[in-house]
Formats: structure tokens, sequence, C-alpha cells
């Protein structure tokens, strides 16, 4: 695969970012992608490793490595260094429904699994899967391409994150007739947003979901199901139906204070400015906004940088990051070899973009809110932070991080938002379907199958595994699909 010497030859190199005190002048997406001749070279380094870590999907430890979708990598990248991008295209759609979407915004599980990440640099595998998808829509390769049979089955998809995308696009190619419900009034659930427009711009997604419905599938917004069309109705006129509604349920902070105004759920806030931006171009007074405003984000993951580098966007006055663990290594420790996932400390481009404005990492490690202090008028004025430290739990034998007294201190704050993750499904979409539940609230279903509780039911994604990545989304939903798709024909060529 690629060039026998290749990854000798010839170094990583990736897109050029846009400098950080000029990207955070717009939300555009900020990376200028590579030429064809030099996406080929980076084709080339993929070497022949025998052994491809890069798609197994495996998981090592409690975490995965290598590509959860299980993409042909050595396969297309070897056909992106002879020039075939159309080959390129038909070997990576096989096993991917949406290139365009997690070549912007997944982790590159993939790249951290290659081998010559063991001693070197990883193979560019994430910008050479966005090279084959944008010649495809470049090229008409990623034309619609309906089915030429339909089946007559019915199902419908409650949600169109990831998940529920992925559900529909396999159903319908298979000639399944395919609804999509979205509560939101745009498809695409944390796509369009929960993920800001620096990461994935929306236009991303409606091209692709014009190519679906220009496939047969159909979407209808702004219906909640579980309210405004019950969950019995939906079973009645459909021959299967699949829940695919995500872990809408943010974790809360129990502080003191909490009903301060100014407290927001991640979620709601990058939301609101994602909305705005495509309602009336971010109008003042029609969003969440950070400006002039310090502002703590309380969560240390990818949705915790997404708010720092919508904040700084917005023009706040400062920004503070609290992560309740400790600061990761910034090299692997000899307790995490390669192939497992690297727990090493990660610069975001948030965090690069607050260092170049204020001078300084925003994270604060092994601290959290213990006090949420308001002004006369039930504004959020302050908070009082305390350090944390960890200990074990004498009763139960687990690790805790537990606060130290004395080290408490407060900061100026008009602006919290929660990213602390979910907690699983929302009670009135199950209650209505009388689906069960596991101990985290997702919905339940035995031997690793999709099938819920009740007939003709199905789930995936988020909303039956709890909050994942993109990636992992998408390979539920094609997984259920095949389920659904025997459950409907009696077998299954997904």
């Amino acid at each position: 695969m690629g060039k026998a010497t290749g990854f000798m030859d010839y170094g990583r190199c990736e897109a050029k970012a846009v400098e950080p005190l000029e990207r955070i002048k717009n939300f555009n997406e900020f990376h200028t992608p590579l030429s064809k001749e030099e996406q080929q070279i980076q084709g080339a380094r993929c070497m022949e490793c025998g052994v491809p870590f890069c798609q197994a999907g495996m998981n090592i430890k409690g975490m995965t490595s290598g590509c959860p979708l299980n993409n042909l990598i050595p396969e297309w990248n070897d056909l992106v260094y002879r020039g075939n991008w159309e080959q390129a295209y038909l070997r990576l759609h096989k096993t991917s429904n949406f290139p365009e979407f997690t070549c912007r915004v997944c982790p590159a599980l993939c790249e951290k699994a290659c081998t010559c990440g063991l001693n070197g640099d990883a193979v560019a595998t994430k910008e050479n899967e966005m090279a084959i998808i944008e010649y495809a829509y470049a090229n008409g390769l990623a034309d619609p391409k309906p089915p030429v049979n339909r089946t007559g089955k019915r199902v419908a998809v409650v949600g169109s994150g990831p998940a529920g995308l992925a559900v529909a696009d396999q159903l319908n190619s298979r000639g399944h007739l395919v609804t999509v419900f979205e509560r939101s009034d745009r498809v695409g659930g944390l796509l369009r947003y929960g993920i800001p427009n620096m990461k994935l711009e929306k236009q991303i997604i409606d091209r692709k979901l014009e190519v679906m419905k220009a496939e047969g599938i159909e979407f209808k917004t702004s219906v909640n199901i579980g309210k405004d069309i019950k969950a019995k109705k939906l079973i009645d006129e459909y021959d299967a139906v699949v829940l695919a509604c995500g872990a809408s349920n943010p974790r809360d902070i129990d502080a003191a204070g909490r009903d301060a105004k100014g407290i927001y759920f991640a979620v709601d806030f990058l939301a609101s400015t994602t909305k705005a931006l495509w309602d009336n171009g971010l109008k003042e007074g029609t969003y969440i906004s950070a400006k002039d405003k310090d502002v703590i984000v309380i969560g240390g993951g990818d949705t915790g940088n997404d708010c720092v580098g919508t904040c700084i966007r917005h023009g706040c006055k400062s920004i503070m990051q609290l992560e309740m663990m400790p600061k990761a290594p910034d090299v692997r420790a000899e307790s995490n070899p390669w192939p497992q996932w690297p727990l090493v400390c990660k610069t975001d481009y948030g965090q690069e973009e607050a260092i170049a404005v204020f001078g300084h990492d925003p994270r604060v490690y092994t601290t959290t809110v213990k006090e949420f202090k308001k002004d006369k008028n039930g504004n959020l004025c302050s908070v009082v932070l305390v350090s944390l430290q960890s200990k074990v739990d004498e009763k139960t034998g687990r690790r805790m991080m537990v606060p130290v007294d004395g080290t408490e201190k407060e900061v100026p704050c008009q602006l919290v938002l929660i990213a602390a993750g979910f907690l699983g499904s929302e009670a009135y979409v199950t209650d209505d379907f009388k689906v069960k539940l596991d101990a985290r609230t997702n919905v339940a279903s035995d031997n690793e199958s999709f099938a819920t509780s009740v007939d003709k039911v199905f789930t995936a994604g988020d909303m039956h595994t709890g909050q994942s990545l993109v990636v992992k989304a998408i390979r539920q939903g094609r997984d259920c699909a095949s389920e659904v798709d025997e459950y409907l024909m009696g077998y299954t060529n997904l």
C-alpha cells in the first residue's frame, strides 16, 4: 500500500490553519487544504504495515483503537497516492456514509493507531479522507443515487443526528421508505447545533441532506415525537421505528446559587450562536452572548473547548476552563503504549485562540465550582472556586475527586457554561414508547441487539450507548439498519 519507502521519504504535512488572531474574526472553517499533488504524497506515506491497526476499531483497556467504521484506510490511501480518486471514493463510501462529517469532527482514532505513529508521525488519514470526499462532490461522484426498487416497507427514524441519518441512509438504499422526524427547526441534531460552525460549516450538512432527499428520504422538522405525535401513532403507521434521539440530558452542577441568571448548558449556548448565525447573521440580542463578560466554562472536553472558541469570537472579557482531573502528561506514559488511545494533553483550537488573545492557557485543573454568587437582581456576578484532590472512598473503594478545605477562591464571572457531559435519554420519549432503560437511562436491548423491549421499535446512537463520538454513532446507525432490514425482510444484504 502506498509507496514502499514513502513513510521514510516524506514527512507528514497538514492543511495550514489560519492564525488564531485572524480566524477569530469569523465563524468559518479555518484550514486551507493541500493541493491534489501534495495530498497524493501524503497518501504515499501509508506503509505496507501488514496489520493495519488504523482500521481495526477494537477496544483496548476500555478505549477504542482505530476506526470504528472499519474504513478500508490502507486501500484508499494507496488509491490517493496513485491518483485514482474515483476508486478511492468508492472504497471510502463502502464503509462510511458521511465522510464529509467525520473528516472534520472526528478525533482521528485511525491516526492514533497508525503504525507510522509508533516511531514518528502518523499518516494524515483524516485529511486524505477530506480530499477524497471533496473530490467526489466536485466531480459528480457523490450525486444522488436513488434505489432502483422499493420494498413498500415504511420506517420512521426519530432524531436526525449522525446515528439517525446513518440508519435512514442505509435503509433507503435498501429500498425502504424512510421518514426522519426532527424536533428542531433544521435537520442534523448535534451535528447542526452541538458542533460550532468553525469545525463543521452547516452548508456541508445541507449539501448531503439535498442528496439524501433526492434519493427519496423524507425529513419532517419541528415535530417532537412523544409530544406533537405520540408513540402509538408512529408504531401503528410504520413497519418499524428507530429511536435515535441522542443522550440529551445535560449533566448539571449542584452548587449553591445555581439559580443565578447567566448559567447555561453548553449545548444551549452553542445552539443559540449557530441558530442566530444562520437566521440573522448573529444579530445582537438574538443569542446567548459572551461579549465583554468574564466567562467560566465547566468541563475540559471537546464541547468545553468549542465554548472557549465561541466565546472568544463573541468578544469575551476573559475565559477560564475548569477541569476536575489533573493535567494529562504531554507524552505517552509507559503504561499507555501504542496502539492504545494516547492519554496525553491536547491543546485544541479554542485553547490556542485563548492563548493568543489572553496570553495564557484557559484551563485550570483539579478545580470546580463551590458556589455561584448573585447580585441584587439575581444575576451571576462571581463564582467561588475550590481545588480538588483524589481520594479513595472508604465505603465503595472508588477513587473520587473531593474538595480541599481552605482552597476557596472567588473570581468575577457573569457567564457560566456547563459542559460536563450528558446523562442519557429524555424521559418523555422513552416513557411514551414504554421502552426499558438501563441503569444510565439509555434505551436497553439484549445481547448487543438494537431491538428494544417493544416490538417494531429499535434504537441506535447515543440514546443506546450514552454520549460518544460522531463516528461511533454512524457505526451504530449502520449496524442498527442491518438489524431493522432483517426484521422487515427476513434477511439483510446491508
